[in-house]
């Protein structure tokens, strides 16, 4: 039977890049859009300086402690991003630090931010990371000294288990939500003729895959169906042909997903969530690929007949997936060699089958958990030597298997939220367990892409800035949200600019549902430099606008086709002005001051340090006077390069 020693350390390596990313992302943009000044300071909602850990409980988050350390309330943001920068980029140098402290340290930091973090950290990848987080600080080994790694313990794939649950429960959710929403673009398979030019920022490779044509995006929506809904079951399969399919499977469609939109780390956690589903043999055979395939082995008649029974069974499984999708999307070619589909279920039917799969997922879960839970105690009795050492890993198991456990119930409060019956169905206990640990963000439910938006067009909020009423009004460009028309659809990711993200989904409602936005406005108005530096083309560099306004959009890609009203040979977007987004603001309106204050956006600090400004700040204040606002993908590629050059050194040279 294979290992996983080495998946295991490949897996956490990932988790500290996602780490770092995460950390990196965030710490560039603080200033505009947490400090003192910027579009949602911290202090407006950070509660009073905790004496205590005691105190922290109705906010907890480090914050509560930068006042002991000097800090103010950006300087406590900077110092746990730059905290979770440095101890990301120690993990992936060196092997010894990918430890439980180092995770803890990592998770602790992070969940902090997003305490505070407010709308702008308020996404699915974000929750997802700390769910994720959480589970490696039990996954991650124990070194107690510096450069000393320690070795595989047999619940290791106790606990890798639980990533291989996550991941199911994320991508199954994801496909059921589609469906259940009642979206027509969902139903219909057309989403991706819209989904490609409505994401919140497409990469240049979206406006030729919105080109394809329609009977083409449609069968991709069919795959798409059978990766998030039915390859998920492969996870658990005892066959290990099918789980490294299920990767693969898994795999391609997170690289088309990135290619073609900027979902910051998303795609790469999901990614490294896979790995479990490996084994040490899968890269020991993708290292020696370049070798050669080596002689095969004389095998006995009854390890043929077991490699033929299992081939069989992974045929079987296969050509059920191929049967029943080609049967519920009632899949025919045409002469014109194009691919017709059709959802051949309906909503009735997909309950039914939530209602079943739902308590099957449950008790396939359980099962499997407790396969591994036994492996490991078996394992721990037969393969240990010494009485201790035989009594210490038997522990291990009994102890992480019992934390396993405990996970895998809290867990299936939101796994069960897209099917109420079987949500209604669990037991008290569970309810309880989950209810205790609710604050935490230890575990929640996912569903990416539930509706399909910008099917009439792209809503886009353009602002524009005037020295005057009447004329003279100039748009303000931003970094990576479409604007210009003829600018290239950027790549950004793993980057995440928060500021662009937030601008999409204000485009799909009001201004004066998003708080944030009229703050933004305001800085806007008063040119204030910590906000402007999320801006790519400030209009007005020598003196802020008296008059701001903002108009909503509708865009379009262009077309390939030149009898299309839509044709360009320049430029990549077509926009047409559909009405007026918000009013002419200007920065004496009482009104707009008046809301300022009663958000606290322009209140005094709630509290200022106790301790006058130490050594601590003038190394924070210093690295940020440094750093800056760097452009956030060009900070976060030279931080993963410089870890990767590193670790090679040290590699090949210690």
């Amino acid at each position: 039977m294979a290992g996983i020693r080495f998946t295991k350390d490949v897996f956490l390596w990932g988790m500290s890049a996602i780490y770092l990313f995460a950390f990196a992302s965030l710490y560039v943009q603080i200033p505009g859009l947490y400090g003192d000044d910027g579009i949602l300071p911290v202090r407006a909602v950070l509660h009073s300086e905790a004496e205590s850990l005691e105190e922290i409980n109705d906010q907890p988050t480090l914050l509560r402690f930068a006042g002991k350390f000097g800090l103010t309330t950006q300087g406590g943001m900077d110092l746990l991003a730059l905290g979770g920068i440095i101890t990301a980029f120690v993990a992936m140098v060196f092997k010894s630090r990918r430890d439980m402290f180092a995770f803890s340290v990592m998770w602790i930091f992070y969940f902090s931010l997003y305490q505070v973090g407010q709308t702008f950290m308020w996404f699915q990848w974000d929750i997802l990371l700390l769910e994720a987080g959480f589970l490696c600080i039990i996954i991650a080994p124990v070194n107690l000294v510096f450069l000393k790694t320690s070795s595989y313990q047999h619940h290791d794939g106790i606990t890798l288990w639980l990533v291989k649950w996550l991941l199911f429960r994320l991508m199954f959710a994801s496909g059921v939500v589609k469906l259940t929403s009642g979206c027509p673009t969902w139903w219909g398979l057309t989403a991706l003729n819209y989904h490609y030019e409505t994401q919140c920022i497409p990469t240049s490779l979206a406006w030729y895959f919105h080109q394809l044509p329609d009977w083409f995006q449609k069968f991709n929506i069919v795959i798409t169906y059978v990766i998030e809904i039915a390859i998920p079951w492969l996870f658990f399969v005892p066959f290990r042909s099918l789980r490294i399919f299920a990767f693969y499977m898994q795999m391609l469609f997170q690289v088309l997903i990135f290619i073609t939109g900027n979902y910051n780390f998303f795609n790469l956690l999901t990614m490294v969530l896979c790995i479990p589903l490996l084994d040490d043999n899968f890269w020991l055979c993708w290292s020696k690929s370049k070798q050669g395939k080596a002689q095969p082995k004389q095998l006995s008649l009854k390890d043929r007949m077991l490699w033929v029974s299992q081939r069989f069974c992974e045929l079987a499984v296969v050509v059920a997936i191929l049967y029943w999708t080609v049967k519920l999307f009632t899949l025919s070619f045409t002469p014109q060699y194009t691919i017709e589909s059709k959802v051949a279920f309906t909503m009735s039917q997909l309950q039914q089958f939530l209602r079943k799969s739902l308590p099957t997922s449950i008790w396939l879960g359980l099962a499997c958990l407790i396969v591994e839970i036994l492996k490991g105690i078996i394992r721990s009795t037969m393969l240990v030597p010494g009485v201790f050492w035989k009594i210490w890993s038997l522990a291990g198991c009994i102890v992480f298997g019992a934390a396993a456990l405990g996970m895998f119930a809290i867990s299936l409060v939101p796994h069960t939220v897209i099917e109420r019956q079987s949500h209604n169905n669990l037991p008290p206990a569970v309810w309880a367990m989950h209810k205790s640990i609710e604050g935490f963000s230890i575990t929640s439910s996912y569903g990416l892409f539930r509706r399909m938006t910008g099917v009439g067009g792209r809503p886009e909020v353009i602002i524009e800035g005037s020295n005057s009423l009447d004329y003279g009004w100039k748009e303000y460009e931003f970094y990576y949200k479409p604007g210009n028309v003829s600018v290239r659809p950027p790549w950004v990711a793993p980057h995440q600019p928060r500021l662009d993200w937030q601008l999409w989904f204000a485009a799909l409602g009001s201004y004066d549902h998003n708080p944030w936005y009229l703050s933004l406005i305001y800085r806007l108005l008063v040119g204030q430099a910590e906000v402007l530096e999320l801006v790519s083309q400030n209009p007005f560099p020598h003196q802020p606008p008296r008059y701001i306004r903002a108009w909503l959009y509708h865009y379009h890609f262009t077309s390939l086709d030149e009898s299309s009203s839509r044709y360009s040979d320049t430029n990549w977007w077509w926009r047409k002005r559909e009405r007026e987004y918000m009013p002419i603001m200007y920065k004496d309106d009482k009104n707009l001051i008046n809301y300022m204050k009663q958000m606290k956006f322009l209140q005094d600090k709630s509290w200022k340090p106790k301790k006058s400004p130490n050594f601590l700040k003038q190394i924070i204040d210093y690295v940020r006077n440094m750093i800056g606002q760097m452009e956030g993908f060009t900070f976060l590629m030279s931080l993963f390069m410089a870890a990767v050059v590193i670790q090679i050194v040290n590699h090949f040279l210690f």
